[in-house]
Protein backbone atom coordinates (compact mmCIF):
# COMPACT_ATOMS: atom_id res chain seq x y z
CA UNK A 1 0.00 0.00 0.00
CA UNK A 2 1.15 3.33 -0.79
CA UNK A 3 2.57 5.40 1.61
CA UNK A 4 1.20 8.21 3.54
CA UNK A 5 2.56 11.52 2.94
CA UNK A 6 2.69 12.54 6.74
CA UNK A 7 5.19 8.94 6.61
CA UNK A 8 7.07 10.65 3.13
CA UNK A 9 7.81 14.05 5.34
CA UNK A 10 9.12 12.16 8.58
CA UNK A 11 11.46 9.91 5.91
CA UNK A 12 12.86 13.61 4.45
CA UNK A 13 13.70 14.32 7.74
CA UNK A 14 15.20 11.70 9.24
CA UNK A 15 17.57 11.66 5.77
CA UNK A 16 19.02 15.15 7.15
CA UNK A 17 21.79 14.81 9.21
CA UNK A 18 23.15 17.02 11.60
CA UNK A 19 21.84 20.46 12.62
CA UNK A 20 21.93 23.57 14.18
CA UNK A 21 19.67 25.40 16.24
CA UNK A 22 19.53 29.71 15.80
CA UNK A 23 21.79 30.26 18.71
CA UNK A 24 24.36 27.48 17.21
CA UNK A 25 23.51 24.79 19.59
CA UNK A 26 23.33 20.85 17.92
CA UNK A 27 20.69 19.37 17.11
CA UNK A 28 20.30 15.35 17.36
CA UNK A 29 20.05 13.02 14.67
CA UNK A 30 17.65 10.83 14.84
CA UNK A 31 17.37 7.20 13.64
CA UNK A 32 13.59 5.83 13.45
CA UNK A 33 13.32 2.53 13.87
CA UNK A 34 10.90 0.42 11.77
CA UNK A 35 7.33 0.68 11.73
CA UNK A 36 7.79 4.39 14.03
CA UNK A 37 7.52 7.89 12.88
CA UNK A 38 8.29 10.71 14.33
CA UNK A 39 5.97 13.22 16.41
CA UNK A 40 7.97 16.23 17.54
CA UNK A 41 11.28 16.05 15.88
CA UNK A 42 14.27 15.88 17.72
CA UNK A 43 11.66 15.81 21.23
CA UNK A 44 10.67 12.61 19.40
CA UNK A 45 11.42 9.11 21.57
CA UNK A 46 10.88 5.56 21.28
CA UNK A 47 9.18 3.86 24.44
CA UNK A 48 5.98 2.27 24.41
CA UNK A 49 6.05 1.35 27.87
CA UNK A 50 4.06 3.17 30.72
CA UNK A 51 6.96 5.85 30.83
CA UNK A 52 5.96 6.82 27.61
CA UNK A 53 4.64 10.14 28.66
CA UNK A 54 7.08 10.54 31.22
CA UNK A 55 10.52 10.31 30.23
CA UNK A 56 12.59 13.47 29.37
CA UNK A 57 13.90 14.11 25.58
CA UNK A 58 17.45 13.39 24.97
CA UNK A 59 18.33 17.03 23.75
CA UNK A 60 18.21 18.03 27.65
CA UNK A 61 21.81 17.86 29.15
CA UNK A 62 24.11 19.47 31.70
CA UNK A 63 22.32 21.38 34.11
CA UNK A 64 18.75 21.43 32.61
CA UNK A 65 18.81 17.34 33.24
CA UNK A 66 19.74 18.27 36.80
CA UNK A 67 16.82 20.49 36.84
CA UNK A 68 14.35 18.01 35.31
CA UNK A 69 15.36 15.71 38.08
CA UNK A 70 14.24 18.36 40.79
CA UNK A 71 11.18 19.50 38.76
CA UNK A 72 10.03 15.75 38.28
CA UNK A 73 10.72 14.97 41.95
CA UNK A 74 8.60 18.14 42.97
CA UNK A 75 5.90 17.12 40.18
CA UNK A 76 5.23 13.78 41.65
CA UNK A 77 6.50 14.35 45.15
CA UNK A 78 3.33 14.08 47.96
CA UNK A 79 3.22 17.70 49.55
CA UNK A 80 2.92 16.21 52.98
CA UNK A 81 6.49 14.86 52.74
CA UNK A 82 9.49 16.40 54.79
CA UNK A 83 11.90 15.84 52.34
CA UNK A 84 12.65 19.61 51.32
CA UNK A 85 10.53 19.02 48.24
CA UNK A 86 6.96 18.99 49.85
CA UNK A 87 5.09 20.57 52.20
CA UNK A 88 2.17 23.07 52.07
CA UNK A 89 -0.46 21.16 51.24
CA UNK A 90 -4.17 23.00 51.30
CA UNK A 91 -5.41 23.40 53.73
CA UNK A 92 -7.64 22.95 50.95
CA UNK A 93 -7.39 20.86 47.91
CA UNK A 94 -7.85 18.54 44.84
CA UNK A 95 -4.93 16.83 45.00
CA UNK A 96 -2.06 16.26 46.81
CA UNK A 97 0.77 16.72 43.74
CA UNK A 98 0.63 17.03 40.26
CA UNK A 99 1.27 13.44 39.70
CA UNK A 100 -1.64 12.49 41.47
CA UNK A 101 -3.90 13.61 38.67
CA UNK A 102 -1.51 13.33 36.42
CA UNK A 103 0.02 9.91 36.95
CA UNK A 104 3.19 8.85 35.03
CA UNK A 105 2.61 12.72 33.20
CA UNK A 106 -0.97 11.24 31.45
CA UNK A 107 -4.41 11.31 33.11
CA UNK A 108 -4.81 9.19 36.38
CA UNK A 109 -8.06 7.30 36.42
CA UNK A 110 -10.88 9.59 37.36
CA UNK A 111 -12.77 8.78 40.55
CA UNK A 112 -15.89 9.67 38.67
CA UNK A 113 -15.63 6.64 37.47
CA UNK A 114 -13.78 4.36 40.09
CA UNK A 115 -15.62 5.84 42.81
CA UNK A 116 -18.89 7.27 41.74
CA UNK A 117 -17.51 10.94 42.64
CA UNK A 118 -15.28 12.30 45.19
CA UNK A 119 -12.31 10.06 45.71
CA UNK A 120 -10.71 8.64 48.75
CA UNK A 121 -7.13 8.72 49.62
CA UNK A 122 -6.55 12.56 49.43
CA UNK A 123 -7.46 12.84 45.66
CA UNK A 124 -10.01 12.78 43.35
CA UNK A 125 -8.20 13.00 39.43
CA UNK A 126 -10.28 15.50 38.56
CA UNK A 127 -11.67 19.43 39.02
CA UNK A 128 -14.99 20.62 39.78
CA UNK A 129 -15.64 23.72 38.61
CA UNK A 130 -18.54 25.80 39.91
CA UNK A 131 -20.62 28.84 39.03
CA UNK A 132 -23.58 31.03 39.24
CA UNK A 133 -26.30 30.95 36.19
CA UNK A 134 -24.85 33.87 35.12
CA UNK A 135 -21.56 33.14 35.43
CA UNK A 136 -19.96 34.85 38.64
CA UNK A 137 -18.14 32.85 41.53
CA UNK A 138 -19.73 31.51 44.73
CA UNK A 139 -17.99 34.04 47.65
CA UNK A 140 -17.09 31.31 49.70
CA UNK A 141 -15.98 28.91 47.13
CA UNK A 142 -14.51 30.60 44.10
CA UNK A 143 -13.82 28.66 40.60
CA UNK A 144 -12.56 25.69 41.84
CA UNK A 145 -14.52 23.24 44.79
CA UNK A 146 -12.20 21.73 46.67
CA UNK A 147 -13.09 18.24 47.62
CA UNK A 148 -10.17 17.26 49.99
CA UNK A 149 -8.97 18.92 53.01
CA UNK A 150 -6.13 18.16 55.28
CA UNK A 151 -6.73 17.32 58.98
CA UNK A 152 -9.11 19.41 60.93
CA UNK A 153 -10.12 21.54 58.00
CA UNK A 154 -13.36 20.65 56.18
CA UNK A 155 -13.30 20.24 52.33
CA UNK A 156 -15.63 22.45 50.51
CA UNK A 157 -18.23 20.15 49.39
CA UNK A 158 -18.19 15.99 48.10
CA UNK A 159 -18.81 15.33 44.76
CA UNK A 160 -21.06 12.78 43.71
CA UNK A 161 -21.89 11.76 39.80
CA UNK A 162 -24.84 10.07 38.40
CA UNK A 163 -24.41 7.90 35.10
CA UNK A 164 -27.26 7.73 32.54
CA UNK A 165 -27.03 5.36 29.45
CA UNK A 166 -28.57 5.51 26.22
CA UNK A 167 -28.29 2.22 23.48
CA UNK A 168 -27.37 2.98 19.93
CA UNK A 169 -26.67 1.46 17.12
CA UNK A 170 -24.66 1.73 13.84
CA UNK A 171 -26.26 1.20 10.39
CA UNK A 172 -25.23 -1.74 9.75
CA UNK A 173 -26.49 -3.01 12.94
CA UNK A 174 -23.60 -2.94 15.23
CA UNK A 175 -24.40 -1.70 18.73
CA UNK A 176 -22.78 1.26 20.76
CA UNK A 177 -23.81 2.93 23.74
CA UNK A 178 -23.78 6.61 25.11
CA UNK A 179 -22.78 7.80 28.98
CA UNK A 180 -23.42 11.20 30.85
CA UNK A 181 -23.26 12.91 34.00
CA UNK A 182 -24.99 14.50 36.44
CA UNK A 183 -23.45 15.83 39.36
CA UNK A 184 -24.27 16.65 42.86
CA UNK A 185 -22.51 18.46 45.59
CA UNK A 186 -23.26 17.35 49.19
CA UNK A 187 -21.29 18.38 52.48
CA UNK A 188 -21.13 21.85 51.57
CA UNK A 189 -18.73 23.35 54.72
CA UNK A 190 -20.39 26.53 54.07
CA UNK A 191 -24.05 27.73 53.52
CA UNK A 192 -25.73 24.94 50.74
CA UNK A 193 -25.68 26.45 47.14
CA UNK A 194 -29.33 26.96 45.50
CA UNK A 195 -29.47 24.39 42.96
CA UNK A 196 -31.24 26.51 40.75
CA UNK A 197 -28.33 29.28 40.08
CA UNK A 198 -25.65 26.63 40.20
CA UNK A 199 -23.59 25.36 37.15
CA UNK A 200 -21.11 22.23 37.71
CA UNK A 201 -18.79 21.23 35.40
CA UNK A 202 -15.73 18.40 36.03
CA UNK A 203 -12.58 18.21 34.28
CA UNK A 204 -10.50 15.17 34.22
CA UNK A 205 -6.45 16.00 33.60
CA UNK A 206 -5.34 16.11 30.57
CA UNK A 207 -1.77 14.39 28.99
CA UNK A 208 1.23 16.18 29.58
CA UNK A 209 2.32 15.45 26.18
CA UNK A 210 4.01 17.87 24.16
CA UNK A 211 3.60 20.41 26.45
CA UNK A 212 6.95 22.34 25.29
CA UNK A 213 5.98 22.25 21.93
CA UNK A 214 2.77 23.56 22.60
CA UNK A 215 4.53 26.40 24.57
CA UNK A 216 6.97 27.09 21.41
CA UNK A 217 3.95 26.89 19.09
CA UNK A 218 4.51 29.67 15.98
CA UNK A 219 0.94 31.74 17.00
CA UNK A 220 0.83 33.14 13.51
CA UNK A 221 0.83 29.72 12.29
CA UNK A 222 -2.67 29.11 14.91
CA UNK A 223 -4.17 32.90 13.74
CA UNK A 224 -3.75 31.83 10.16
CA UNK A 225 -5.53 28.27 10.82
CA UNK A 226 -8.47 30.47 12.04
CA UNK A 227 -8.86 32.59 8.92
CA UNK A 228 -8.84 29.98 6.74
CA UNK A 229 -10.27 27.16 9.01
CA UNK A 230 -13.68 27.87 7.50
CA UNK A 231 -15.58 24.89 5.80
CA UNK A 232 -19.34 25.44 5.20
CA UNK A 233 -19.68 22.50 3.50
CA UNK A 234 -18.86 20.58 6.82
CA UNK A 235 -20.16 23.16 9.41
CA UNK A 236 -16.84 24.06 10.37
CA UNK A 237 -15.16 27.18 11.74
CA UNK A 238 -12.39 26.86 14.26
CA UNK A 239 -11.90 30.44 16.33
CA UNK A 240 -8.73 31.62 18.38
CA UNK A 241 -9.47 32.12 22.08
CA UNK A 242 -7.25 34.94 23.80
CA UNK A 243 -5.76 35.54 27.18
CA UNK A 244 -4.94 38.34 29.36
CA UNK A 245 -2.34 37.46 31.76
CA UNK A 246 -0.25 39.63 33.80
CA UNK A 247 -1.32 42.34 31.79
CA UNK A 248 -0.42 40.74 28.70
CA UNK A 249 -2.79 39.42 26.17
CA UNK A 250 -1.94 36.34 24.57
CA UNK A 251 -3.17 33.70 22.36
CA UNK A 252 -4.30 30.79 24.27
CA UNK A 253 -3.35 26.99 23.89
CA UNK A 254 -3.14 25.27 26.84
CA UNK A 255 -6.11 23.91 28.71
CA UNK A 256 -9.48 22.11 27.29
CA UNK A 257 -10.49 25.66 26.48
CA UNK A 258 -7.60 26.82 25.10
CA UNK A 259 -8.10 29.26 28.19
CA UNK A 260 -4.16 29.71 29.54
CA UNK A 261 -1.28 31.22 27.29
CA UNK A 262 1.46 28.88 29.68
CA UNK A 263 1.29 25.72 31.42
CA UNK A 264 -0.61 27.17 34.32
CA UNK A 265 2.08 25.69 36.84
CA UNK A 266 1.77 28.69 39.52
CA UNK A 267 -1.87 28.25 39.22
CA UNK A 268 -1.93 24.81 39.83
CA UNK A 269 0.25 25.04 42.41
CA UNK A 270 -2.24 27.51 43.94
CA UNK A 271 -6.16 26.42 42.92
CA UNK A 272 -5.25 22.35 42.65
CA UNK A 273 -3.04 21.63 46.00
CA UNK A 274 -3.49 25.17 48.03
CA UNK A 275 0.28 25.71 47.51
CA UNK A 276 1.01 29.26 48.01
CA UNK A 277 3.50 30.99 45.44
CA UNK A 278 4.64 34.09 44.65
CA UNK A 279 1.73 34.88 41.82
CA UNK A 280 -0.51 33.23 44.02
CA UNK A 281 0.58 33.84 47.63
CA UNK A 282 -3.11 34.02 49.04
CA UNK A 283 -4.46 30.80 50.86
CA UNK A 284 -7.63 29.08 48.43
CA UNK A 285 -9.67 28.08 51.95
CA UNK A 286 -11.50 31.38 51.71
CA UNK A 287 -13.99 31.55 54.75
CA UNK A 288 -11.93 28.70 56.46
CA UNK A 289 -9.04 31.02 57.18
CA UNK A 290 -10.44 33.01 59.24
CA UNK A 291 -11.34 30.24 61.36
CA UNK A 292 -7.77 29.48 61.77
CA UNK A 293 -6.32 32.92 62.35
CA UNK A 294 -3.98 32.67 65.36
CA UNK A 295 -3.43 28.61 65.18
CA UNK A 296 -0.67 27.09 64.53
CA UNK A 297 -1.94 26.28 61.04
CA UNK A 298 -2.61 30.50 60.68
CA UNK A 299 1.24 30.95 61.71
CA UNK A 300 2.19 28.61 58.25
CA UNK A 301 0.38 31.40 56.14
CA UNK A 302 3.05 33.80 56.91
CA UNK A 303 5.63 32.27 54.24
CA UNK A 304 5.05 30.71 50.46
CA UNK A 305 5.15 26.91 49.93
CA UNK A 306 7.03 26.78 46.89
CA UNK A 307 9.74 29.26 45.27
CA UNK A 308 9.49 30.05 42.06
CA UNK A 309 12.74 28.71 41.25
CA UNK A 310 11.28 25.05 42.12
CA UNK A 311 7.96 26.13 39.78
CA UNK A 312 10.00 27.00 37.10
CA UNK A 313 12.13 23.58 37.47
CA UNK A 314 8.60 21.98 37.49
CA UNK A 315 7.96 24.10 34.60
CA UNK A 316 11.19 22.63 32.46
CA UNK A 317 10.42 19.44 33.51
CA UNK A 318 7.11 19.35 31.62
CA UNK A 319 8.04 21.19 28.66
CA UNK A 320 11.37 18.73 28.25
CA UNK A 321 9.44 15.96 28.19
CA UNK A 322 9.71 13.55 25.26
CA UNK A 323 6.71 12.90 23.09
CA UNK A 324 6.53 8.82 21.88
CA UNK A 325 6.49 7.96 18.22
CA UNK A 326 3.64 7.03 16.46
CA UNK A 327 3.68 3.56 16.33
CA UNK A 328 3.07 0.79 13.26
CA UNK A 329 2.66 3.00 10.82
CA UNK A 330 3.57 0.29 7.96
CA UNK A 331 0.42 -1.97 9.07
CA UNK A 332 -1.93 -1.95 6.22
CA UNK A 333 -5.24 -1.63 8.60
CA UNK A 334 -3.48 1.59 10.15
CA UNK A 335 -2.23 3.02 7.01
CA UNK A 336 -5.95 2.29 5.79
CA UNK A 337 -7.40 3.99 9.02
CA UNK A 338 -5.34 7.03 8.51
CA UNK A 339 -7.40 7.53 4.81
CA UNK A 340 -10.38 7.09 6.99
CA UNK A 341 -9.40 9.83 9.30
CA UNK A 342 -9.08 12.07 6.32
CA UNK A 343 -12.22 10.81 4.41
CA UNK A 344 -14.29 11.61 7.71
CA UNK A 345 -12.49 15.23 7.69
CA UNK A 346 -11.14 14.61 11.26
CA UNK A 347 -8.20 16.51 9.85
CA UNK A 348 -9.87 19.62 9.49
CA UNK A 349 -9.60 20.39 13.30
CA UNK A 350 -6.89 17.66 14.11
CA UNK A 351 -4.32 19.44 11.89
CA UNK A 352 -1.43 17.17 11.59
CA UNK A 353 1.33 18.93 11.34
CA UNK A 354 2.43 22.48 12.52
CA UNK A 355 5.67 24.02 13.70
CA UNK A 356 7.45 25.72 16.41
CA UNK A 357 8.38 29.65 15.93
CA UNK A 358 12.50 29.41 16.47
CA UNK A 359 13.47 30.48 19.31
CA UNK A 360 11.41 27.70 21.33
CA UNK A 361 9.70 28.31 24.48
CA UNK A 362 10.70 30.82 27.47
CA UNK A 363 9.97 29.36 30.61
CA UNK A 364 7.94 30.53 33.62
CA UNK A 365 11.07 32.53 35.21
CA UNK A 366 12.79 33.51 32.19
CA UNK A 367 15.02 30.09 30.76
CA UNK A 368 14.86 29.51 27.28
CA UNK A 369 14.70 26.25 25.58
CA UNK A 370 15.54 26.94 22.04
CA UNK A 371 16.15 23.43 21.21
CA UNK A 372 12.08 23.35 20.70
CA UNK A 373 12.58 26.00 18.24
CA UNK A 374 12.39 25.20 14.02
CA UNK A 375 10.34 22.04 14.80
CA UNK A 376 7.92 20.04 12.64
CA UNK A 377 5.45 18.50 14.63
CA UNK A 378 2.28 16.15 14.58
CA UNK A 379 -0.11 16.75 17.36
CA UNK A 380 -3.28 16.66 15.24
CA UNK A 381 -4.98 19.61 16.58
CA UNK A 382 -5.38 22.99 15.61
CA UNK A 383 -5.42 24.29 19.00
CA UNK A 384 -8.62 26.49 18.17
CA UNK A 385 -12.23 26.38 19.62
CA UNK A 386 -15.06 24.83 18.36
CA UNK A 387 -18.73 24.31 18.67
CA UNK A 388 -18.69 20.76 19.74
CA UNK A 389 -22.97 21.07 20.06
CA UNK A 390 -24.99 20.26 22.61
CA UNK A 391 -27.93 18.38 21.71
CA UNK A 392 -26.93 14.93 22.13
CA UNK A 393 -28.82 13.32 24.65
CA UNK A 394 -30.65 16.50 25.37
CA UNK A 395 -27.30 17.05 26.76
CA UNK A 396 -24.36 17.52 24.62
CA UNK A 397 -20.79 18.73 25.63
CA UNK A 398 -22.02 22.03 26.52
CA UNK A 399 -21.15 22.93 30.30
CA UNK A 400 -21.82 26.14 30.03
CA UNK A 401 -18.56 27.28 31.79
CA UNK A 402 -17.33 30.36 30.05
CA UNK A 403 -13.17 30.94 29.57
CA UNK A 404 -12.17 33.68 27.82
CA UNK A 405 -13.41 34.48 24.90
CA UNK A 406 -14.81 30.14 24.82
CA UNK A 407 -18.50 29.86 25.43
CA UNK A 408 -19.61 26.56 27.26
CA UNK A 409 -20.00 24.18 24.37
CA UNK A 410 -17.03 25.56 22.80
CA UNK A 411 -13.51 23.70 23.06
CA UNK A 412 -10.54 23.47 21.85
CA UNK A 413 -9.51 21.11 19.20
CA UNK A 414 -7.86 17.83 21.31
CA UNK A 415 -4.27 16.97 20.45
CA UNK A 416 -4.08 13.30 19.91
CA UNK A 417 -0.56 12.45 20.11
CA UNK A 418 0.12 10.10 22.76
CA UNK A 419 -3.49 8.73 22.81
CA UNK A 420 -3.13 5.35 21.76
CA UNK A 421 -0.49 4.92 24.79
CA UNK A 422 -2.92 6.13 27.53
CA UNK A 423 -4.17 3.06 28.33
CA UNK A 424 -0.50 1.23 28.73
CA UNK A 425 0.52 4.94 30.90
CA UNK A 426 -3.06 5.13 32.79
CA UNK A 427 -4.69 2.03 32.53
CA UNK A 428 -8.06 2.99 30.95
CA UNK A 429 -9.74 4.67 27.90
CA UNK A 430 -11.42 7.69 29.56
CA UNK A 431 -11.77 10.33 27.10
CA UNK A 432 -13.44 13.62 26.53
CA UNK A 433 -13.19 16.69 29.33
CA UNK A 434 -15.00 14.78 31.72
CA UNK A 435 -14.32 11.03 30.80
CA UNK A 436 -17.76 10.40 29.60
CA UNK A 437 -16.59 8.48 26.43
CA UNK A 438 -15.45 4.86 27.70
CA UNK A 439 -12.85 4.41 24.11
CA UNK A 440 -12.43 5.50 21.09
CA UNK A 441 -16.09 4.75 19.43
CA UNK A 442 -17.63 7.07 21.92
CA UNK A 443 -15.43 9.67 22.03
CA UNK A 444 -16.08 10.39 17.90
CA UNK A 445 -19.77 9.81 18.96
CA UNK A 446 -20.24 12.66 21.46
CA UNK A 447 -19.11 14.87 18.77
CA UNK A 448 -22.15 17.49 17.34
CA UNK A 449 -21.84 20.84 16.14
CA UNK A 450 -18.79 21.17 14.23
CA UNK A 451 -17.98 17.89 14.84
CA UNK A 452 -21.40 16.91 13.52
CA UNK A 453 -20.26 16.02 9.88
CA UNK A 454 -17.25 14.02 11.05
CA UNK A 455 -19.08 11.97 13.24
CA UNK A 456 -22.05 10.78 10.53
CA UNK A 457 -19.21 10.09 8.20
CA UNK A 458 -17.69 8.03 10.62
CA UNK A 459 -21.16 6.45 11.74
CA UNK A 460 -21.70 5.53 8.02
CA UNK A 461 -18.55 3.61 7.39
CA UNK A 462 -18.46 -0.02 7.05
CA UNK A 463 -17.57 -1.94 10.06
CA UNK A 464 -13.67 -2.54 8.43
CA UNK A 465 -13.43 1.18 7.58
CA UNK A 466 -14.80 2.28 11.68
CA UNK A 467 -12.47 -0.57 12.87
CA UNK A 468 -9.38 0.34 10.44
CA UNK A 469 -9.72 3.84 11.93
CA UNK A 470 -9.51 3.63 15.12
CA UNK A 471 -6.59 1.41 14.75
CA UNK A 472 -5.33 4.39 13.43
CA UNK A 473 -6.18 5.88 16.70
CA UNK A 474 -4.18 3.39 18.62
CA UNK A 475 -1.41 4.06 16.50
CA UNK A 476 -0.90 7.64 17.92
Amino acid sequence: MKQSVYSAIVLLAVAASSCTTDDGLDVLDIEVPEGYSLSAGTSTIFINSSKAFDTEADWLSGTYSQRFIRGDKLYDDMRTSSNNLGGGLGPVYAGYSCGSCHSNAGRTRPALWSDGGSGAYGFSAMLVYITRKNGAFFKDYGRVLHDQSIYGVEAEGKLKVDWHYQSYSFPDGEPYELAYPTYTITDWYADEIDPDDFFCTVRIPLRHVGMGQIMSLDPTEIEALAAKSNYPEYGISGKCNYITERGVKSLGVSGNKAQHADLTVELGFSSDMGVTNSRYPEEICRGQIQVNQGSMMGLLYDQLDISTEDMECVDLYMQSLGVPARRNVNDPQVQHGEQMFYKAKCHLCHVTTLHTRPRGSTLLNGTQLPWLGNQTIHPYSDFLLHDMGSEIMGVGLNDNYVSGLAMGNEWRTTPLWGIGLQEKVNGHTYFLHDGRARNFTEAIMWHGGEGEASKNLFKNMSKSDRDALIAFLWSL
